[in-house]
């Protein structure tokens, strides 16, 4: 009889876990676009701002890859190789190294601008154009943010070109 309590018990026990299982994510295969000339800022804008129809509101999701969920870097890796056909590094520890640094007065549509979010935490979004940019945010999931934003202009780091 004491055994059937115990069942009972972790049975109970288990249940106020709050265990929450979910299911995998389905193994994504992004093609690569042609390469875009990335000098040609109305093009680049054109693709981005279709990126941005396509997966607006997609939510935050830390090493998510699809529109079931996708973060920072990941979104950039999946913009960049199919809208502007170029197949940049996965993590943004990694895409930080890329490419050639430029100052924030000298950002053009397409460059990577990257953020410093907390003591080990960096964040990536695509620039726009007239202070603008595209990311995957933990908050909105992908939006459009601006850099004359506070948090995002005290946490500015540094910026990419490809």
């Amino acid at each position: 009889m004491r055994g059937v309590w115990v069942v009972l018990f972790v049975v109970w026990l288990a249940g106020c876990t709050g265990l929450v299982i979910e299911k995998p994510e389905r193994k994504m295969v992004y093609r690569s676009a042609q390469a875009v000339d990335l000098s040609d800022s109305a093009l680049v804008e054109r693709k981005l701002l279709t990126q941005h129809a396509e997966w607006r509101g997609t939510r935050y999701r830390l090493g998510g890859l699809s529109k079931e969920g996708i973060d920072c870097s990941g979104f950039v890796f999946v913009t960049f190789k199919t809208k502007l056909g170029l197949t940049l590094p996965r993590s943004t520890e990694l895409q930080v190294k890329e490419g050639r640094t430029v100052s924030k007065d000298q950002l053009q549509t397409g460059d990577l601008v990257f953020f410093k979010t907390g003591l080990f935490t960096r964040h990536v979004g695509i620039y726009l154009g007239d202070f603008m940019f595209l990311h995957a945010s933990t908050s909105a999931g992908v939006t459009i943010s601006s850099l004359k934003n506070s948090y995002w202009s005290s946490n500015y780091w540094i910026s990419k070109r490809f």
